[in-house]
């Protein structure tokens, strides 16, 4: 609207006739007015970007709150504060984490009992043409014309149809057909009360769950509300009891028809545990009683397969205690509010699962007492002569490979420290230990994402050490071959036929010589059975790998010192050669 023409309409709004006689808007109304005005500029007015066609109406969609506080209000946690920090949550706390109070559905179910102020369709047709729609009155009665009143309360809306045809049929004998249909239910207003967050009256159907009016009302007060003890009152009369732990388990919840002015009532928090450790469900838990077994308490929390035992901390008459029992004692043992459980797993494996790899027949994984040992297990494992090198068995082991990851990572950072700690002495000798220090965080990064294998060396010249066996071990059985491996800093890396005649450096000629890189006298022979020989001498053997390390160009001797020592390590660790 231009201006001029919005000065003036405003101008004449400011009089109103009321009996012939001009009053004045308050300033209250004028403001609501330019507001109204505004609105409607905004709503109506296109731009050449964007037209709005006209006869399109401004649509508007509706939100809810999520949370968000009118002007005025406080938010509960302000209200309801805290009285014990780093509680886990109760069990059911996430009952009320969805939005169903504005997701529910407008029908009606079968069970909804019909009360007074429900509308209800009837049709009559037939020899008698008649349509109309009553309405319930006080008295719980509709009244049909040329029928008379007739009595519908407590009525489920699935069985109305069938109740009023019968009542109708009693006047029309013959020739008619009757429809009767409950159109809609008349909304009641529910009080919440008890420990929730958010008590007061709150609208709803009479058939909606009591679920529905306790998310409305912000959810069960979790420091102070109880799961397991709520009421719904009717004229000062328990009329319905649930527990929600029972709803959460087994989906158990008393169907109830509320009328206006019922009472939903969340009494006090009960005798409390705090569960954590190898559980399902490691919350916070609320007793019916004083006291519970834990028994009782193993149905919600669901320990573990692997739980042996229960640590127990708590107060008692007589002050402080703390008790660890085993899972069968815990389980007729009396908790009381206040206790904290803490279930473990405290029994050592007595069976082992161990793994075959290499060449062997029959399963490959074993499952072995903890006292076994080598021979016991190769005493079981079926293999061809013509085929297996069962002369160079090898273990990897889990904790040794951890071992040695820790042994590289250690030197890692010594490396780190010996290269950001030296002292400078010029701004040229600063320029050279910055791309020092470049080149040696390069080479950690690749460093640090070596998986070392572990490999434990238990054969020599054909005897095998009969070492016990640990949980995880993989016991490795390397195949019979022709064929001598060389790898690392060579040009070409490849397997050769092994030549009793070859020296190292024939191999490496083989591979197609040396790269630029290569420290010609760092050269490893991995054996079968993973020993690691770094002079070696003589013929190698079939099955060797040899792996030619790379030259290290810094320029500071104790750097050179340090990363040599790593790839060693690592070369050992992981038969791999980084640089």
């Amino acid at each position: 609207m231009p201006r001029l023409p919005r000065i003036l309409a405003r101008l004449a709004l400011t009089l109103c006739m009321v009996n012939g006689t001009a009053h004045a808007l308050s300033a209250e109304q004028l403001a609501a007015i330019d507001a109204a005005q505004s609105q409607q500029m905004m709503t109506t007015t296109a731009t050449p970007a964007n037209p709005v066609p006209a006869q399109q109406a401004p649509q508007y969609a509706e939100q809810v709150r999520s949370g968000i506080l009118l002007p005025g209000e406080t938010g509960v946690e302000h209200l309801l504060p805290v009285p014990e920090e780093g509680l886990p949550p109760p069990y059911g706390a996430n009952l009320f984490a969805g939005g169903y109070e504005t997701e529910r559905f407008d029908g009606l179910n079968d069970d909804y009992l019909v009360a007074p102020g429900d509308k209800i369709s009837i049709w009559i047709w037939g020899a008698v043409n008649q349509g109309e729609v009553v309405t319930v009155d006080n008295q719980g009665n509709i009244f049909i014309q040329n029928i008379g009143p007739v009595k519908v309360a407590n009525v489920k809306a699935s069985q109305i149809n069938r109740y009023v045809t019968e009542q109708i049929s009693k006047v029309y004998k013959r020739d008619v057909n009757i429809y009767v249909n409950l159109l809609n239910a008349t909304p009641v207003a529910i009080y919440v009360t008890g420990n929730v967050l958010r008590p007061g009256q709150y609208a709803g159907m009479a058939s909606d769950s009591p679920l529905f009016f306790l998310k409305r009302a912000g959810g069960i007060d979790s420091e102070r509300g109880s799961y397991r003890s709520i009421e719904v009152l009717r004229n000062g009369k328990v009329i319905a009891e649930f527990d929600l732990y029972e709803f959460l388990l087994d989906g158990r919840l008393p169907k109830v028809n509320f009328k206006d002015n019922d009472v939903i009532l969340v009494k006090r928090q009960q005798a409390t545990v705090v569960v954590a450790g190898a559980v399902r469900y490691p919350f916070r838990f609320e007793f019916k009683q004083a006291t519970a077994s834990g028994a009782e308490l193993a149905r919600y929390a669901r320990p573990l397969a692997k739980a042996s035992h229960v640590g127990i901390a708590g107060a008692r008459e007589d002050g402080p205690f703390s008790v660890y029992l085993p899972y069968k004692a815990f389980e007729r043992y009396e908790l009381r509010d206040g206790d904290k459980l803490l279930f473990n797993d405290d029994l050592h494996a007595q069976v082992y699962d161990v793994q075959i790899q290499g060449s062997y027949m029959g399963p490959s994984y074993f499952a072995v007492k903890r006292n076994t040992r080598l021979h016991d297990l190769l005493a079981h494992i079926e293999v061809d002569p013509s085929l297996a090198d069962f002369e160079n068995v090898y273990i990897q082991r889990k904790s040794v490979a951890e071992k040695q990851k820790e042994m590289i990572e250690q030197s890692l950072q010594r490396l780190e420290r010996s290269v950001f700690t030296a002292p400078v002495s010029s701004d040229g000798e600063a320029r050279i230990r910055a791309e020092e220090a470049r080149m040696v965080l390069e080479f950690t990064e690749r460093a640090r994402q070596i998986e070392p294998l572990g490999k434990v060396v238990v054969s020599d010249n054909g005897e095998v050490a009969n070492i016990l066996l640990e949980q995880g071990d993989v016991v490795y059985i390397p195949t019979k071959t022709d064929l001598v491996h060389v790898g690392g800093e060579v040009m070409m890396p490849q397997a050769v036929v092994a030549n009793p005649n070859a020296t190292i450096e024939d191999y490496v000629a083989w591979a197609g010589g040396y790269t630029e890189r290569a420290n010609y006298e760092q050269i490893m022979v991995i054996h079968p059975n993973g020993m690691v020989d770094t002079n070696a001498k003589g013929p190698l053997q079939p099955g060797d790998q040899i792996l030619v390390l790379p030259r290290v160009d810094v320029k500071v001797m104790q750097t050179v010192k340090d990363i040599t020592q790593i790839i060693y390590q690592i070369a050992v660790a992981a038969n791999v050669a980084v640089n």
